[in-house]
């Protein structure tokens, strides 16, 4: 790897950890001209790793928590799209509190499912290599959110499907839905309908899930926090 590589790796880290890149810029010529600390490249790749490693953490306990969707309105899950008929129907007719906790039950389940995330993403940045680094280093602010929406996704998908499922009906939200779709359906002159409520909440908690990571990336990249770990401490001297 020649010094420019390198240098554009370890500014990435110095971000990730201290968000200063201005003064970065300054102390990692000096680390790199002088040698100081024996840095490899494998330090500066697992300094990347390290750093994504916490910050998806991060998202993930703050999106599996009790409320984590259901409180923030930038991810909370609401009626199903395509049952937006349906929804005011039942409302009209006097059954809003039961879409209410029907609502409160799917962002249960997201919740409930966003708890097996972290390993899958443990495994994509585990498998990052050095042109993946790279990338994100000279992508723009979401690159390592996209890198992990590309990577994980389908993965994603897989595991939260049969664990969303699973939530549902432990929180009771397929019988509460079961309940509203027979009530629709028995409003005159309405087309029965009855939308796959599994699929449309593993949809909404997993893009839930990575508009939350984009914002730890943001947050990471721009704000001065301190993230110091024993391998940052050596990819930069500290």
């Amino acid at each position: 790897m020649n010094k420019t590589q390198f240098l554009l790796i370890a500014i990435f880290v110095y971000i990730l950890s201290f968000g200063s890149q201005a003064q970065f810029l300054q102390d990692a010529m000096k680390i790199i001209d002088q040698g100081k600390g024996g840095l490899t490249e494998k330090d500066a790749v697992e300094g990347i790793k390290e750093a994504l490693v916490k910050g998806t953490g991060e998202s993930v306990a703050l999106v599996s928590k009790l409320n984590g969707y259901f409180s923030n309105p930038e991810i909370k899950i609401p009626f199903p799209e395509n049952a937006r008929t349906i929804e005011s129907k039942l409302r009209a007719i006097g059954l809003g509190n039961k879409v209410d906790e029907v609502i409160l039950t799917l962002n249960r389940a997201a919740e409930d499912a966003a708890k097996s995330a972290q390993s899958i993403f443990v495994s994509a940045i585990t498998g990052m290599n050095i042109s993946d680094a790279l990338q994100i280093v000279r992508g723009n602010n979401n690159a390592a959110t996209q890198y992990l929406a590309k990577t994980t996704t389908p993965e994603l998908k897989a595991k939260f499907n049969p664990v969303i499922k699973s939530s549902l009906d432990k929180v009771d939200a397929t019988r509460l839905w079961a309940e509203l779709i027979t009530a629709y359906n028995q409003i005159p002159f309405v087309t029965r309908q009855n939308p796959d409520l599994t699929g449309y909440v593993t949809d909404k908690a997993i893009s839930g899930l990575f508009t939350m990571i984009a914002k730890e990336e943001l947050k990471i990249r721009q704000n001065p926090a301190a993230r110091t770990t024993e391998l940052l401490k050596k990819v930069f001297g500290k």
